[in-house]
């Protein structure tokens, strides 16, 4: 009797737990506040004093939990369709340079650059499984007048207007046109896969040619500002400069090409095993060691083209079921990350570094520069077989910058610094170069984002060859949006 007590006591509350539920919304915040909070008091009781007011950890922490939270609530503003990361952009500035809230002034640089590379490895290697293979070999031409022309116009505008409004010479001008110039795969990308989900610009392959060019384009631009830095400061030989571009392709496109078909021997498909979860692990590695690896030979622009490459050849033997499995695991792993990267680039905009005078100019070259640019891109696509409404969307994707921008604005600065050059004219340049490279991230970063995210639908034609099942897959990519994720 005392045993048939004690059973049905537990029962019967585990019953009433059951029966007890938060409504949705109170229960997914209420839940992610727990993880939040014991993920920090993880983190506090492993690396002490790090983990709290003032330390590196902290305030990487405050900045996750905040710029998420306002990614969110800029998404449900009703009838706007903001993306996501507008919100984020905007926290990562606020929590830099509003006196009070300021906790992102205690990141590590080191850090910070760390963790915005890591995400750019996740979002490349999201786009090279996305890649379509027949559609990249049809549109190769087109890929590639896409990532040099328009990038190369928008150069020579900058360099010209920098060299008359700012007083530059041209070996530092160029630095600011080609650092100005690369459109930013941290914006766009994100943008093209969620359309490309959704059933959007499949059939005409515009997810697939705006990866490829936005990523190429990136070589390109970072080549160039390599070649004039060494150029202004005489460092290297000048034909390796010059030649630096073409290798830094060569070297990406290696990487896929070579390494990415070890993906397809391992690991082995035994009978009964599941190979997604070591791919996916193998896929990650190698997609940082191409970015970071190749970073610390100083071929940068190579190892962001080779983290995508590798990703494509690698999933081209691939069953349709790992890939989808990988690229889910992936897309678990950038909900993460995505604060993260555009709290960061939000966080790099220093107003110490903003002259009124200079900050009028700026504005004045980004617009004019922007003008060639997207007429090139126009132009460029005048002989393909979109429609007009096609175009005018690939004209629109090729506004934001951010990436390129974020991670090496400060390099003409920072090498004037270290060659002691302090209050001379190559410091003045440098800081006008880093100052520049902030506000095209403020100013094209949300009006590129918006404008895909509030065309992209309404310009594109949606796939007729989309399955039921994938039908009801973007349904969850939809309710998912809905709640705050990519």
């Amino acid at each position: 009797m005392d045993t048939d007590d004690t059973t049905e006591l537990p029962n019967c509350c585990i019953k009433k737990v059951r029966n007890w539920n938060l409504p949705p919304h109170i229960g997914r915040w209420t839940t992610r506040i727990v993880v939040a909070f014991l993920i920090w008091a993880a983190l506090w009781s492993i690396v002490g004093k790090d983990a709290l007011p003032g330390g590196n950890l902290y305030s990487l922490s405050v900045l996750l939990g905040l710029s998420a939270l306002a990614g969110f609530m800029v998404r449900i503003i009703p009838k706007l369709k903001l993306p996501s990361l507008l919100g984020m952009l905007i926290t990562g500035f606020m929590l830099k340079n509003v006196k009070g809230i300021d906790v992102a002034k205690d990141i590590d640089n080191n850090w910070s650059l760390t963790l915005r590379n890591v995400a750019l490895v996740v979002i490349l290697l999201r786009s090279g499984l996305g890649l379509d293979q027949k559609a990249l070999k049809r549109a190769k031409w087109t890929i590639s007048r896409l990532a040099l022309l328009p990038c190369t116009a928008e150069a020579i505008t900058v360099a010209i207007m920098g060299y008359l409004l700012l007083d530059m010479g041209f070996k530092w001008s160029f630095q600011l046109g080609f650092l100005i110039a690369a459109v930013s795969p941290a914006v766009v990308v994100p943008s093209l896969l969620e359309l490309q989900e959704k059933g959007f610009g499949i059939d005409q392959g515009i997810p697939t040619l705006g990866i490829a060019a936005a990523s190429l384009e990136n070589v390109f631009s970072i080549s160039l500002v390599g070649v004039f830095l060494g150029i202004a400061f005489s460092e290297g030989n000048l034909a390796y400069n010059i030649f630096r571009g073409p290798i830094e392709i060569i070297i990406g496109i290696s990487i896929g090409v070579f390494v990415g078909p070890v993906l397809w021997i391992i690991p082995c498909n035994e009978k009964g095993s599941a190979p997604q979860k070591n791919r996916f692990v193998l896929l990650c590695s190698l997609g940082l060691l191409s970015l970071f690896g190749l970073r610390r030979a100083h071929f940068s622009g190579a190892g962001a083209l080779g983290s995508l490459a590798l990703s494509f050849v690698a999933s081209l033997q691939w069953s349709k079921r790992d890939k989808q499995q990988i690229g889910a695991a992936l897309s678990i792993v950038w909900d993460f990350f995505m604060p993260l990267l555009f709290s960061l680039i939000g966080a790099e905009v220093n107003v110490e570094y903003m002259e009124s005078q200079l900050i009028g100019r700026g504005i004045g070259i980004l617009i004019v520069g922007l003008i060639p640019r997207l007429s090139v891109v126009y132009l460029v696509l005048l002989r393909n077989n979109l429609s007009r409404k096609e175009k005018i969307f690939v004209v629109l994707s090729w506004i934001p910058k951010a990436t390129v921008q974020a991670a090496i604005g400060s390099i003409t600065l920072d090498a004037a610094r270290d060659k002691g050059l302090h209050g001379k004219y190559q410091e003045k340049h440098g800081i006008q170069i880093l100052t520049l490279s902030v506000l095209s991230i403020l100013i094209t970063a949300p009006i590129g984002a918006i404008a895909m995210t509030t065309t992209g639908q309404k310009l594109l034609k949606k796939s007729e060859m989309i399955s039921q099942s994938n039908t009801e897959q973007i349904e969850k990519i939809e309710l998912t949006n809905d709640i705050g994720y990519v």
